[in-house]
């Protein structure tokens, strides 16, 4: 869990902001990303889709790169 020490400022134009330290705001956006992974994981593993072992998907994709050149 990521503690974070905002500051609230407001612009010429009222409009409200929050600032953070550079830390913990790629701190925020690490977590944000690693929410999203688990997101994506749950709805694959959702899916009545078929699945392939990671290894046999890198070879076919190799073998695809290959093919190509």
């Amino acid at each position: 869990m990521v503690t974070v020490h905002p500051q609230f400022i407001t612009d010429t134009a009222g409009k409200k902001l929050v600032v953070l330290p550079i830390k913990e705001f790629n701190s925020l956006m690490e977590e944000l990303e690693d929410i999203d992974d688990v997101r994506l994981y749950d709805k694959a593993m959702a899916s009545k889709e078929p699945s392939i072992p990671i290894d046999e998907a890198f070879k076919t994709i190799e073998a695809k790169r290959k093919k190509k050149k």
